[in-house]
């Protein structure tokens, strides 16, 4: 018909009641509209319930084969074994899934896209699937994808200090508790003491993360790398395109509640400046660059909570090595590290209903 504009996709949000799907439902409503039906999905034991979403409630349904009629696009922020059994089901049905889970990351054919680094990835999708990489890659790879595409990335050394909601609503609970029970204390003064005070209530942490810092994110793997290690490696490697890219990385829980800092240990194939990194990180999508320790001004996880970009501070040219950048960078992991760049890889796919 004359004057009909072009359709405007269905959109499923599949574990729209989790806590990465209520970052997500926020950002659609915050983001340019480009939906039409926006279909809520979880688990049975939510269906009936109702989530605001573009000002209107909408009530969820649950995760069944039937829920995928008709729907064009599917994110799913769900755990990686639901992912793994039901994002092919969904693609079947005609959906272009797009994953925020584990399962299917590093599959050679599924391509991992930061919208900002790698837009181009998101067509070559024969499997009908894209991935979302994990949060802590997220809170680094926008800048460094910047760097590399003027330095040309050599190696990378990483340390990561990672919210506890990293670890879902059960991290952020824990952390909570724990604080109930030493604040107003003099614990943190002796030998186990605050491990003591928490006892068993140590949640999906190993040690008590309140009044602490825990060098371990994850599971084991091999050689006593940790899962969590292992993902920021391979991931940064397939996201650049850099397969043989030597990364060594060190996580580490902090008692934050939301919101990933790295520290940032970059060579590149010649020689780099700091000015001239600076005009990269200025001007890069998706970033901002907040730095002047002068005045006290660098990235923080309590200032970043909450916003979009990847913010960038404390940049310095290594004092031993002129082909290197020493960076910290900050991002919210459940915005970027999570929903948001897997709303940004819908609208990429989005545009192809145009």
């Amino acid at each position: 018909m004359a004057g009909t504009g072009p359709r405007r996709p269905t959109l499923a949000v599949v574990g729209a009641t989790g806590a990465v799907g209520t970052v997500m439902l926020q950002i659609l409503s915050q983001r340019a509209d480009v939906w039409g039906e926006i279909r809520l999905i979880a688990s049975p034991r939510s269906a009936g319930r109702k989530l605001a979403v573009r000002g209107e409630e909408v009530e969820v349904v649950a995760l069944s084969e039937d829920a995928f009629a008709g729907v064009d696009i599917a994110m799913f922020d769900v755990p990686d074994e639901v992912a793994a059994r039901w994002a092919p089901i969904a693609a079947a049905k005609g959906a272009v899934v797009v994953d925020n889970s584990g399962a299917f990351r590093m599959n050679p054919e599924v391509p991992l896209v930061v919208p900002e680094v790698n837009p181009h990835a998101v067509r070559m999708r024969p499997r009908g699937i894209v991935a979302n990489p994990n949060c802590t890659t997220l809170s680094m790879i926008v800048a460094l994808g910047a760097l590399h595409a003027e330095f040309g990335l050599r190696s990378l050394v990483v340390s990561s200090y990672q919210a506890v909601s990293g670890a879902g609503r059960a991290g952020v609970e824990t952390l909570r508790q724990q604080l109930s029970l030493v604040a107003g204390t003099e614990l943190g003064n002796s030998p186990g003491d605050v491990r003591r005070a928490v006892g068993d209530n140590t949640g999906p942490f190993p040690e008590p993360v309140a009044l602490n810092v825990v060098p371990w994110a994850g599971s084991l793997r091999e050689d006593g790398w940790s899962s969590e290690e292992m993902k920021v490696r391979d991931e940064s490697r397939k996201i650049l395109g850099l397969p043989k890219l030597p990364v060594a990385v060190t996580c580490v829980r902090v008692p934050v509640l939301t919101g990933h800092s790295l520290t940032v240990h970059a060579r590149f194939e010649g020689e780099v400046t700091v000015a001239k990194a600076r005009e990269i990180l200025a001007t890069a999508p998706g970033v901002v660059l907040y730095d002047n320790p002068e005045a006290g001004e660098f990235p923080t996880p309590s200032d970043v909570v909450g916003t979009d970009p990847t913010w960038v501070g404390r940049v310095r040219r290594a004092l031993d090595d002129p082909t290197a950048l020493e960076l910290f960078v900050c991002g919210d992991n459940l915005r970027k590290g999570a929903a948001l760049n897997t709303a940004q890889i819908a609208e990429l796919v989005a545009a192809e209903f145009a």
